[in-house]
């Protein structure tokens, strides 16, 4: 046994990175250190103390690594599972889209059918549960643990005192989350399967993938990371987990990030459940006015820079994870760490996100036209005729004055692609040692189109 104080002090800038990459990577050598940097980066500005990272490229597990302490004194290993909240809700609805895809239930079912004494249940749908439109009081809106949390409780006991209130609205009008919906979801699997919620997906989800997650009540040990939580601006502390049974269906399961990433990876392929299921989940729902809410069932679903994203956040006392899948692309973003706090999974996926769709050959057009009007000397057979006109004497002569003196770019992460009045429209991250800057490029479309718009701006 360990015994460990009370409050911690970690020194995460110093830590050495954790574990190594996985065998047939296809990230190159410079995406593999600004992930690297990024995520130590983030660690360091945040105070959490450990992360790990796993990312899907070309429907492959290609990088696997860990950074930090997960413990005191005990270095971050990839091995180690993480608590990943809220994530847990998308298996909550693959198990309720698998039983309809066998025939046993419908997603329009009437809640009344499985739990008769919920408020209202005839009025409800399975559906509406699992996309946040039913209307249930959400039991756990804190984003600490409260007070009767410190002792167990049942789900039933979760859906008897918040899911028999009065409705929140009207169901399909409003959209609000609501862990009690799933609850009463996970309710349903086991009342329909007659097995416990995590026996089923044990059967027809884990099993068949190959993944080891457990229940975060029962299956965790001093090998898997400490939770960690800070008081406003105070010293960074260990967390105290809530008492058994309150996450049930909305956030049970704790998982290593590259097991996450092989869950990631069937969701790509369509390999577990129908394609119809799929894209029930994957489909937006759009409330009774028209208005859409970005959400299917247990995912959001958005489009970021041009790509389809399907996503969830989750969060738990002393843990945060992202999970962001890009089914088009074949790619999967996984990032968990060990504090409530410091938003350190969105840093690091936000880098992760930039080095997997940054145009390599975007990133040197821009940096070649910098250097040419950093130097002052511009090859004007490159730009249109408004571009030319942009960079009149004096403008080339603002440039070179307010860029020299700056350097060569350390880095240049393009962080948007997209096609706007005819033209590419690509924007950069230029980061200098003494600050970064923005650049704007538009340019006619093709290898060799002329460029009519580059324009810097400070960032810091």
């Amino acid at each position: 046994m360990f015994s460990w104080p009370v409050i911690f002090s970690f020194s995460v800038g110093l830590v050495a990175l954790a574990t190594a990459p996985c065998s047939g990577q296809s990230l190159s050598h410079d995406q593999i250190n600004a992930i690297d940097t990024a995520a130590t980066r983030a660690l360091a500005d945040s105070g959490v103390p450990a992360a790990s990272i796993a990312i899907v490229r070309d429907g492959k597990l290609v990088y696997s690594k860990a950074y930090g302490f997960q413990r005191e004194g005990q270095p971050a290993r990839t091995d180690a599972r993480y608590s990943i909240g809220s994530v847990s809700k998308q298996f909550t609805a693959s198990a309720i889209l698998i039983l309809a895809d066998e025939g046993k239930l419908s997603l329009d079912d009437r809640v009344s059918k499985y739990l008769p004494d919920l408020t209202r249940a005839n009025d409800v749908t399975i559906r509406q549960l699992l996309d946040h439109t039913a209307g249930y009081r959400d039991y756990w809106p804190q984003d600490y643990a409260f007070t009767d949390m410190k002792r167990a409780t049942t789900p039933d006991e979760i859906l008897s005192r918040w899911a028999k209130l009065p409705l929140d609205f009207e169901p399909g009008t409003r959209w609000q989350y609501s862990n009690t919906g799933y609850v009463a979801a996970g309710r349903i699997v086991e009342i329909v399967s007659g097995r416990s919620l995590a026996s089923y997906l044990q059967t027809h989800v884990f099993a068949r993938l190959g993944l080891r997650p457990v229940e975060i009540d029962s299956g965790l040990n001093d090998a898997d990371p400490q939770g960690f939580t800070r008081d406003a601006l105070g010293p960074i502390r260990a967390a105290q987990p809530v008492a058994a049974n309150w996450s049930f269906a909305a956030g049970q399961f704790a998982m290593t990030a590259a097991d996450l990433a092989r869950w990631d990876i069937s969701v790509i392929n369509r390999s577990l459940m129908s394609d119809v299921a799929y894209k029930a989940q994957e489909r937006e729902t759009v409330l009774s006015n028209g208005v859409g809410t970005n959400y299917g069932l247990g995912v959001t679903v958005a489009y970021t820079n041009g790509h389809r994203v399907i996503a969830h956040g989750g969060g738990l006392v002393g843990f945060l994870t992202e999970n962001r899948i890009y089914p088009d692309d074949h790619a999967a973003i996984v990032v968990a760490d060990n504090a409530d706090f410091g938003n350190a999974q969105i840093s690091i996926a936000d880098a992760i996100e930039q080095q997997l769709f940054a145009n390599s050959s975007g990133v040197d057009r821009a940096r070649m036209i910098y250097n040419m009007v950093r130097s002052g000397t511009l090859d004007r057979s490159i730009f249109t005729l408004n571009g030319n006109s942009y960079f009149s004497p004096e403008m080339t002569l603002k440039y070179y004055s307010s860029l020299a003196p700056l350097g060569e770019p350390k880095s240049v992460i393009q962080v948007q692609s997209d096609i706007r009045g005819g033209f590419t429209s690509e924007q950069f991250l230029f980061d200098l040692d003494s600050r970064k800057l923005g650049v704007s490029l538009r340019a006619e479309p093709g290898p060799k189109g002329k460029v009519e718009e580059f324009i810097v701006t400070p960032i810091n």
